[in-house]
């Protein structure tokens, strides 16, 4: 007998079998089946009856149930046995099946026809149905392929597509099957007008971002791309887009953009410590969007015995919001370097390009810096027009990747034309290296290289912020903070002399640590770092080594670590505490 669906209501459903409430009525048990039919007749069984009621209507319809649950695999010609003993509680009931021969694929007939028959989404869907000739009949796949060629019109613009046949006809005497889906699309309606409130964001911001124009075939992963680079701006708390299907004609339809403005201002405090600047707080004061032209600024403030701060930076798109960014800052800090007390006045222009993972910079600092140390002092001013290039890869977590390379470079060059103290070519690089070892290990490697290239005579005019300093938990982790340096005797006011780390023009580090995680969310480390900050020709390595152990959180590993010198008779040991990436 022929039987034609033309709503096929069969669909696999690739769910748990059914779980046995403690007080059910009920248990049942199958047999004769494999593991695909069994979880299919366990779902459409669903859970064991826990009432007279539902136990007695669960036993009227549990053959019906199994024959159509194995209809929608293709098994139209099953043999169920039920069999119930009541003389136990609960009642046990034994489904026993013999599937038979599945229905097979006699007959194939998919058709798309309209635009969408030469559009190659439509092309490549078709290469690969999820059916072919032969195959066991399984209704699941058959909707599977109706809804994605519904759904790729909806995403491809075909709004007036409509299916013109769609059925599936079962002989089950001949266990054969013929499908047939007929796709007609019409037309493929092209972008219209773009909607949107200008008060919120300007038409040249807004064009920099977007990946469509109007008069284009529409295309819902461009809409999707324009509504992921507004959301990454920071502008707003939400964006969406939607075409206005009502709206549509002449071929076209046009789209709605609506944006939900992000929190005019925002202030996060913060406290935290580190062994190098020791316990810190800070206040951070965000505007993501100062105007409908994508302005932004942060001003932040940090405070530690060690290095109060405070920086005021804002941010003017160019021509793009995310990739070509100018900045405006103005900086004053406090640091100690070795044994110099240094104040620092800065202000900055700088532009910010982003080509995929290649970060490229450009800047121009004015910097007033005064230092002293005993009857050390400087107090000098430097115009510095510089560069820098950056590029990040990695692999897993953001925060603790399991493969990745970081690398950074920077130029800075003044002299006295440019009304500048020296003159100067500084030179800047740092690399950090992470790959896995192992099935549960890591190796994390870094190394870090400059030199600044001074006027004869001038050694005495760079400060310390401008020269060199190893040591502490980002340096060489046996070391003091900063503690690395060009070393000069200096005699004191009252006559004694010392020797007082001053700071170097050249610096080469090198460290690497392997990382063990024991547990899902801790690790062990063990590492040696090497090198030196000194002044040309005077390189004398120095080692340090250490141990650590890290809790891995969503923002970062805590780390404590101890290390101390190999370099050095009877060192101490030092002990350090940070959290964050190695990027």
């Amino acid at each position: 007998m022929l039987r034609v669906f033309r709503h096929c209501f069969f669909v696999c459903c690739l769910l748990p079998g059914p779980v046995l409430a403690a007080d059910a009525l009920l248990e049942y048990r199958l047999e004769g089946l494999d593991k695909a039919q069994r979880t299919n007749v366990e779902a459409w069984l669903g859970p064991a009856p826990e009432s007279e009621a539902a136990r007695s209507n669960f036993l009227s319809s549990a053959r019906e149930r199994v024959a159509d649950s194995l209809k929608a695999l293709g098994y139209y010609r099953a043999d169920i046995d039920l069999s119930v003993d009541r003389t136990r509680s609960p009642w046990q009931l034994l489904i026993s099946v013999t599937p038979g021969l599945p229905v097979t694929v006699a007959e194939l007939d998919i058709r798309v026809t309209g635009a969408a028959q030469s559009d190659p989404a439509f092309q490549r869907l078709l290469t690969t149905p999820g059916i072919a000739l032969g195959d066991i009949l399984h209704h699941g796949q058959y909707e599977s392929l109706r809804n994605a060629l519904l759904q790729l019109g909806q995403r491809r613009g075909y709004f007036d597509a409509r299916l013109l046949q769609r059925s599936v006809e079962v002989e089950p005497a001949a266990n054969t099957a013929r499908v047939h889906l007929h796709y007609a699309s019409g037309d493929r309606y092209l972008v219209g007008e773009l909607r949107y409130a200008e008060d919120i964001v300007s038409p040249t911001l807004l064009k920099s971002l977007r990946s469509f124009s109007s008069g284009e075939p529409y295309d819902v992963a461009r809409l999707q791309t324009l509504q992921a680079e507004l959301q990454r701006t920071g502008y707003f708390s939400g964006v969406t887009l939607r075409p206005l299907l009502e709206e549509r004609e002449a071929g076209r339809v046009p789209v709605r953009l609506e944006l939900f403005p992000a929190r005019r201002h925002t202030i996060e405090l913060g406290i935290g410590f580190s062994t190098d600047t020791e316990e810190r707080v800070s206040a951070t004061w965000t505007t993501p969007r100062v105007n409908r032209f994508g302005h932004s600024q942060e001003t932040r403030f940090e405070y530690s015995r060690i290095n109060p701060s405070g920086q005021f930076i804002y941010n003017i798109p160019l021509t793009h919001p995310l990739d070509d960014v100018l900045q405006l800052a103005l900086r004053v800090e406090q640091n100690e370097y070795g044994d110099l007390d240094s104040n620092q006045n800065e202000a900055q222009v700088r532009r910010e390009r982003r080509y995929g993972n290649w970060v490229l910079s450009y800047h121009l600092r004015l910097l007033n810096e005064r230092w002293d140390a005993a009857t050390v002092t400087g107090d000098e001013d430097y115009v510095l027009p510089g560069f820098t290039v950056s590029h990040k890869t990695r692999q897993g977590s953001p925060v603790n990747p399991d493969r990745g390379f970081s690398q950074f470079y920077e130029v800075e060059a003044t002299s006295s034309q440019l009304g500048s103290t020296i003159d100067m070519t500084r030179l800047y690089a740092n690399w950090v290296y992470v790959m896995p070892l192992g099935e549960r290990g890591r190796v994390v490697s870094r190394a870090e290289a400059g030199a600044a290239l001074i006027g004869e005579g001038q050694r005495d005019d760079l400060a310390p912020s401008l020269s060199f300093f190893a040591g502490g938990s980002q340096s060489l982790r046996g070391y003091g903070y900063q503690s690395i340096g060009n070393t000069v005797p200096v005699k004191l006011r009252d006559g004694e002399a010392v020797d007082y780390v001053l700071g170097a023009d050249r610096l080469a580090l090198a460290s690497i640590e392997y990382q063990y995680r024991f547990l899902p969310d801790w690790r062990a480390a063990v590492f040696v770092d090497g090198g030196d900050a000194f002044d040309e020709g005077e390189f004398d390595a120095v080692v340090g080594a250490g141990f650590g152990l890290h809790y891995l959180t969503p923002v970062g590993a805590v780390k404590l670590e101890i290390a101390n010198s190999v370099s050095e008779d009877n060192p101490d040991w030092r002990i350090h505490i940070n959290i964050g990436t190695e990027f």
